[in-house]
C-alpha cells in the first residue's frame, strides 16, 4: 500500500511517501523544510518531489495520512485542506492522525511527553505511557502550568520543538516523520477501515474574529 503522508502542525513542513507492507512502514522518500510562514508555498512541491524521488505519482496512492494537530491555525489547515484535496481527487481514504501522537511514536519506547509550540507563549503536549499509549491530552498550556501538570505523570523525557519546556531530558524529533505518521494510522490502514472524520486539533480559537456591526452614527 503506498502512502501519502504530510504535516504542518509545526513549523517544519513535513511531506513523503511511505509504503505500508506486512512488516511495517518503509519510507521511500521524505522532505522536510523549516518556514513557519510558508506552508502553502512549500508542501505541495514538497511532496510532489518526494513522489519523483520515491519513483510514485499521486496517482499511485492508496490512502492519505495527514497530522492533524495540534497546531496553530493557519499552519495547520494548510495540510488539512490539501489532505482533504488530494483525497477528493484520487479519490483515497483520507487518515488524520494527532501530531503529537507521531512525534511520541520517532521518540522511541519509555513514559514520555510530545511537546510543541502553540505560540502565545504556549505549548501543545500530550503525555504516553511506556507502551506508546496516550494517556493525557491533547492540551494546551502555558508551559509552568505544563509542568505542574506533568509533576504526577513519571514522564522521563520529553519530544518535540518545545521539549525543552518541560524542564525534562529532550529526546526524539523536534517534528513528526512520514514514518510516525504513517505508523499511527496503520491499524486503521491495514484494516481498510474507512477513516473518521477530518477535523483539525486547533484547541482554541482562531485570533481572527468577524466584526461587530457598525456603530450608529449620531446626527
Amino acid at each position: 500500500m503506498i502512502v501519502l503522508a504530510l504535516d504542518t502542525a509545526t513549523p517544519e513542513v513535513v511531506a513523503g511517501v511511505a509504503e505500508l507492507t506486512g512488516d511495517g512502514v518503509v519510507v521511500r522518500a521524505e522532505r522536510v523544510a523549516r518556514d513557519a510562514r510558508k506552508h502553502g508555498e512549500l508542501l505541495m512541491p514538497a511532496l510532489l518531489d518526494a513522489c519523483a524521488a520515491a519513483g510514485v505519482t499521486l496517482r499511485d496512492a492508496d490512502a492519505v495520512v495527514v497530522g492533524a494537530g495540534p497546531g496553530p491555525f493557519t499552519g495547520l489547515r494548510v495540510g488539512m485542506v490539501t489532505a482533504a484535496a488530494l483525497g477528493d481527487a484520487l479519490d483515497v481514504p483520507v487518515h488524520g492522525v494527532c501530531t503529537l501522537d507521531a512525534i511520541a511514536h520517532d521518540a522511541g519506547p519509555g513514559v514520555r511527553l510530545a511537546v510543541t509550540d502553540a505560540r502565545r507563549r504556549e505549548v501543545y503536549w500530550a503525555a504516553y505511557a511506556a507502551d506508546g499509549t496516550r494517556v493525557t491530552g491533547p492540551h494546551v498550556d502555558a508551559p509552568a502550568v505544563l509542568r505542574e501538570r506533568i509533576a504526577g505523570l513519571g514522564a522521563v523525557a520529553a519530544a518535540g520543538g518545545s521539549a525543552a519546556e518541560s524542564g525534562l531530558p529532550v529526546r526524539g524529533p523536534a517534528a513528526p516523520s512520514v514514518a510516525g505518521l504513517v505508523a499511527v494510522a496503520a491499524d486503521a490502514l491495514a484494516s481498510g477501515a474507512a477513516p473518521g472524520p477530518l477535523e483539525p486539533l486547533y484547541l482554541r480559537r482562531p485570533d481572527a474574529v468577524e466584526p461587530g456591526a457598525r456603530k450608529k452614527v449620531g446626527t
